[in-house]
């Protein structure tokens, strides 16, 4: 089973790029979330759920998504990620210090690393 991770946070593609496909993009949560919603609409399913853990998807601009590649349309990633981008964009957009975004990238890869059990 082919997996893909998607993700806007530079630690987690460093991390993870020599050992499954990771696309990298710079861009903002919001953003992440539209790509991995158009790989499940060819077919892929969600292994990670997209607002992990308990911060708010406007108080880290990092977000990564595991995915795995499928057979058909799976009808539960669609209602996840079409609900994740629902509450995403209910969230005004918040400045963040940038002396915090080195610990936001650490958080976001620290839920991928809990996803993949290391």
């Amino acid at each position: 089973m082919e997996q893909v991770i998607i993700t806007n946070n530079p630690l987690v593609e460093s991390e993870y790029k020599n050992t499954v496909q990771v696309d990298f993009s710079e861009t903002d949560v919001h953003g992440v979330l539209l790509q991995a919603r158009d790989l499940i609409h060819k077919g892929y399913k969600l292994l990670t759920h997209p607002l992990s853990g308990s911060i708010k998807p406007n108080e880290s601009p990092y977000k990564s998504v595991i995915l795995a590649q499928g057979q058909q349309t799976d009808f539960e990633s669609v209602e996840v990620i079409e609900k994740s981008i629902a509450t995403v964009e209910k969230f005004p957009k918040k400045d963040i210090k940038s002396d915090h975004l080195k610990d936001m990238q650490t958080i976001d890869l620290d839920f991928i690393k809990t996803a993949y059990g290391k």
